[in-house]
């Protein structure tokens, strides 16, 4: 929240336009989407530990989500994930870079328990 009311003191000091990649609207909008993000992949991952059943989990297509992943990470620290006096993820790649180390972690759990099932648990 605090967050939240920086930004818009920031975007009205500066009488910065809304879709301006450095306004208050632009930053909430990453944000939101990486909350989004996240609360829609952890539960496959709590799911996937819990039960350590990944039959229904395509290699292909998970593993090509693992390298989107690890793109955007770079993506937002090319971006700059810290804002212009140094102030730690305020920068504009810092939503895309949070939202992706959370959900690569997901992926690599998910990913050894995948291998782990088709490689061991079949001899």
């Amino acid at each position: 929240m605090t967050t939240l009311l920086i930004l818009l003191q920031d975007t009205a000091a500066a009488g910065s336009d809304w879709f301006s990649p450095g306004s208050t609207f632009f930053h909430i909008c990453g944000w939101v989407a990486s909350v989004g993000l996240i609360l829609g992949y952890i539960p496959q991952a709590w799911q996937t530990i819990r039960t350590r059943r990944t039959d229904d989990i395509a290699l292909p297509a998970f593993l090509m989500m693992a390298v989107g992943c690890i793109a955007f990470i770079m993506q937002g620290t090319m971006m700059g994930i810290n804002g212009p006096n140094g102030e730690f993820l305020r920068g504009p790649g810092a939503a895309i870079f949070c939202t992706n180390v959370v959900t690569a972690v997901c992926s690599l759990i998910i990913f050894a328990i995948k291998m782990h099932n088709d490689f061991f648990k079949k001899k």
